[in-house]
């Protein structure tokens, strides 16, 4: 991150753009696709987006720093609580959100329909 990226805005806003997976640009490097902030009337910074796709890997390279261990290693319970919690963000509207997932989790996409399953059914 260059100079022009520094201040109280850009720290206040950094752990939710390193959160999403996304990059800090200069706003004069922002695309179409960028999202432009402004702070006190100025443009301070741009936010690429990551891809859909992207965002899921991140998602998961987070959840596994967060438990300390790979996903794979979790037992059943805390599986089901991912797969639950991925579905509340969208996860499995991603084109093969669904394989990406059952991969983190060592677990064949059977088992994670079924997890989404019991959720719906309890």
């Amino acid at each position: 991150m260059s100079d022009a990226l520094d201040g109280p805005f850009v720290a206040a806003v950094k752990p939710l753009v390193d959160a999403m997976g996304g990059e800090m640009i200069p706003p004069d490097e922002a695309g179409p696709d960028d999202v432009v902030l402004a702070w006190e009337g100025a443009d301070v910074l741009a936010v690429r987006l990551p891809q859909l796709a992207d965002s899921l890997d991140h998602i998961l390279a987070a959840l596994e720093r967060r438990k300390g261990r790979p996903l794979a290693d979790l037992d059943r319970k805390a599986k089901q609580e991912i797969v639950r919690s991925l579905e509340a963000r969208g996860a499995f509207a991603v084109r093969h959100g669904v394989e990406t997932v059952a991969s983190a989790l060592g677990v064949s996409r059977f088992t994670v329909y079924n997890y989404l399953n019991r959720e719906k059914g309890s």
